[in-house]
């Protein structure tokens, strides 16, 4: 069995989705289940996923429950290159600026929020 801290270092996958009821986003870790924070920014969002994440883990080793691990992403860097409009990449970076985030994390954001409508688009 693993250590907490081994548990922590590993690459669970994060979805951001925005909270239409209450304003700012929700941060699921699917890995886990109900791992899950609110927040109303994406910074704010970040830490509290990563406390929730090892309130979730703590819990389950104090319990002797099974933990899953990340599905395997070794065939995948987590890293693209993507050309874009001149005029998209302004865009961006004045909108990413505005959310007080860095452009990278605005546009994973954007890409995980179009994910999640795809995938809500396509399972149901």
């Amino acid at each position: 069995m693993k250590t907490l801290n081994e548990y922590l270092a590993l690459p669970y996958r994060l979805e951001i989705l925005p909270d239409p009821q209450e304003g700012g986003y929700v941060g699921i870790l699917p890995e886990l289940p109900g791992c899950m924070t609110t927040a109303d920014d994406i910074d704010t969002l970040m830490r509290n996923i990563e406390d929730a994440k090892r309130a979730w883990l703590e819990a389950a080793l104090q319990d002797g429950l099974a933990i899953p691990e990340p599905q395997s992403l070794r065939d995948y860097s987590g890293q693209f290159k993507l050309r874009l409009p001149k005029s998209l990449h302004q865009q961006l970076a004045e909108h990413a600026k505005q959310e007080g985030v860095s452009m990278n994390q605005y546009c994973v954001y954007l890409l995980t929020q179009q994910d999640a409508r795809f995938t809500a688009k396509h399972v149901s």
